[in-house]
């Protein structure tokens, strides 16, 4: 038997592979499928099942490629209706899986479908459970995504989770291996820890909501407190994970298309296409296309694409560093965006020997910030989240979340210099695009982000210990 856990840190989430006796299993995969065919045939084994614990909200599964390339039988637990063919398991039925046994445990709560799989080793004794977004390590799955498509309240759905846990989680044994489909950073939970594997008996100490005191009512309190929008895209993104969508690789296809820089023009002007600049963030504000986007891909690329880009069938077409185009079109997919016409061919630089229109963005350092501040009143705009913000922040900052900028555009002066920052310049240079993209001339990005400034002498509020909520 080897169970390995395919973790992506950018989108904080955990796939698995399972094989024994030529027999594989893969759980909630991403929508890239090769390397989970390549695991496959390295090892000499049939994937047999593509094991989904519910339909995903915040990436495209890819058990429709991986079903279409292998035979595989895609499953889902009880109450899950998919529009394309799929076994659609009972509570507590049992899958063989080589030597292995894999128990269907219904845990609904996170959505009505989700499923828990437990799996037994050659013996029969339980191993692992496979807990989707049911128990994460340290909280449990947010039941505020499935309230309408369930026709229950949040509060409802809190209660069905704590049943689950209850009558088919708790119950197991100490020794239990807990694999969650996602960690710290994902917007599917409040406060997960950074691990992203732990035991059972170590989740009843540390996990809030496995306390064995606790009630059904404050369990639906603590689970429901704090919870902030999700992510615009997430709707969406289950609607493809239920019916279907378009394969991987003609996906690949039409978004790695090069493009000279009068086709990206033309492509540009004739489709609406928004044009995203995948560059590091200070390389971006030194020169871009006039109404390109910065979201650089080295970060949390593809959550914050989802949040900020409205619709995931919007055309978009790319700037980036040259060779990592098919990357990034995978990366777009993974969340639903899957209309990448294509990019531009040699880079920013190909657009600037092409005598092309650019712009910039005025950048300064945290010190000459601190300067600026000593010399008079600013117009300070932090655009971290409200938690980081609450803990400390600059002295008459006003703190608006990248996260909802587009609700909140008309509260940003156009008049007067607007200085905007982040922790640490990366998501300062995302909002700052977009501002640009819309009118706003008046910007000057803080390079270094408040890490930078907490180094100054500026004025800031005095700290305060905040929870991930």
């Amino acid at each position: 038997m080897k169970v390995e856990q395919i973790y992506t840190g950018c989108l904080a989430q955990g796939a698995y592979y399972i094989v024994s006796a030529g027999e594989a299993v893969i759980i909630d995969p991403l929508r890239e499928v090769t390397p989970y065919l390549e695991k496959a045939r390295k090892d000499n084994a049939r994937i047999k099942y593509v094991l989904e614990t519910h339909f995903h909200a915040d990436f495209v599964s890819g058990h429709l490629d991986l079903a279409a390339k292998t035979g595989a039988t895609i499953v889902y637990g009880p109450q899950a209706k998919p529009k394309f063919e799929a076994h659609i398991a009972t509570d507590g039925e049992e899958l063989t899986v080589g030597k292995l046994t894999i128990k269907v445990l219904h845990t609904p709560g996170h959505t009505l479908e989700s499923t828990t799989y437990l799996l037994k080793d050659e013996t029969g004794k339980d191993y692992a459970i496979f807990s989707g977004d049911t128990l994460f390590l340290g909280d449990v799955g947010r039941p505020d995504l499935a309230q309408k498509a369930a026709h229950l309240t949040q509060e409802e759905l809190a209660g069905l989770l704590y049943d689950s846990l209850r009558s088919k989680i708790m119950p197991l044994a100490d020794d239990i291996i807990v694999y969650p489909a996602h960690g710290a950073g994902s917007a599917c939970g409040k406060s997960m820890m950074k691990e992203t594997v732990d035991t059972l008996g170590n989740q009843r100490i540390r996990n809030y909501a496995l306390r064995a005191d606790m009630t059904r009512e404050e369990f639906i309190t603590e689970v429901t407190d704090g919870l902030l929008p999700p992510p615009a895209y997430f709707p969406e993104n289950v609607k493809m994970n239920k019916e279907g969508y378009e394969s991987i690789d003609a996906v690949l296809s039409k978004g790695t298309q090069a493009l000279s820089p009068e086709e990206f023009d033309t492509a540009a002007n004739e489709t609406g296409a928004l044009v995203l600049d995948t560059r590091a963030a200070q390389i971006f504000a030194k020169g871009f296309i006039p109404n390109a986007i910065n979201i650089g891909i080295d970060g949390s690329f593809a959550p914050w694409v989802g949040a900020l880009i409205p619709g995931v069938t919007h055309p978009i077409l790319l700037v980036a560093d040259e060779g990592r185009e098919e990357e990034i079109v995978t990366r777009l997919a993974r969340v639903g965006y899957d209309n990448t016409l294509g990019y531009l061919k040699g880079g920013f630089k190909a657009w600037l020997q092409a005598g092309k229109d650019v712009e910039t963005i005025d950048t300064i350092t945290a010190d000459e910030f601190a300067k600026r501040f000593h010399q008079g009143k600013l117009i300070v705009a932090d655009v971290r989240k409200p938690g980081e913000y609450q803990a400390e922040h600059v002295e008459g900052a006003v703190n608006t979340p990248l996260d909802f900028l587009n609700e909140h555009l008309a509260e940003i002066p156009k008049e007067g210099e607007v200085y905007i920052h982040c922790a640490s310049g990366y998501r300062s240079m995302i909002a700052a695009s977009i501002l640009k993209a819309r009118g706003w001339n008046n910007l000057i990005e803080v390079a270094g982000g408040f890490k930078a400034i907490a180094a100054t002498n500026i004025p800031k509020t005095d700290f305060v210990c905040t929870s991930n909520k």
